[in-house]
């Protein structure tokens, strides 16, 4: 939010998180229509960029082999990762401009099918290509109905985050100004025409 703040050509940001006053949590999906009804008044929106996600838990990391593959897990990285983003984009894109509008969606490339060359991490992986599979499908949608507004999944690399903590992420991520640095360098050059991409912050091209 800084950088967008700090940006001259930016008049106003709005943050949503679960417990801003206009809330969302992907644990309760009906907070989704109910927060973007609520932001309804301030519309129309040049830019929204959804950055939830989980890849571990307080009870779970992501499985190494399939034998921790498991229900529960599976099932709670969906809803999170896939079906959450899902209905955000659905109640979110009444909200955007319909002369010029960007909406970005963090991705992962380890939800790359293409990708794949490491395996495990099945729930994390399966629920960001399902991410991806909608955002696509979504796009040829918008092609039609909103054929101004660039709807694109993001890999953002390693962040020094809370995500990536139990995985080196200090030692080999980037800082978080940075990595949104990077991002906001490849969302400033997008155009309608780059809807339904797959891109990494680097500006690269993903394989789906």
């Amino acid at each position: 939010m800084e950088l967008l703040k700090n940006n001259p050509q930016c008049s106003n940001v709005l943050g949503i998180h679960r417990h801003s006053e206009h809330s969302i949590d992907y644990q309760d999906p009906e907070s989704i229509e109910s927060c973007a009804t609520a932001f309804s008044q301030e519309a129309p929106f040049q830019l929204i960029i959804n950055t939830i996600g989980v890849l571990h838990t307080n009870h779970s990391m992501p499985e190494k082999k399939l034998d921790d593959l498991n229900t529960e897990q599976l099932e709670e990285l969906m809803k999170i990762n896939a079906i959450g983003p899902a209905l955000t984009v659905r109640h979110f894109s009444k909200l955007l401009d319909p002369k010029h509008s960007i909406m970005v969606n963090l991705s992962a490339k380890v939800g790359s099918i293409e990708d794949n060359r490491l395996g495990g991490w099945y729930s994390y992986r399966a629920s960001k290509a399902a991410l991806n599979m909608l955002i696509k499908t979504a796009s040829i949608e918008w092609a039609r109905t909103k054929p101004n507004t660039a709807l694109i999944a993001m890999h953002p690399g390693t962040v020094n985050s809370r995500l990536s903590k139990p995985f080196r992420g200090e030692q080999i991520g980037r800082p978080a100004h940075d990595a949104v640095a990077d991002m906001f360098r490849v969302i400033e050059s997008l155009k309608k025409e780059d809807s339904g991409s797959f891109l990494s912050y680097s500006g690269e091209r993903l394989p789906w």
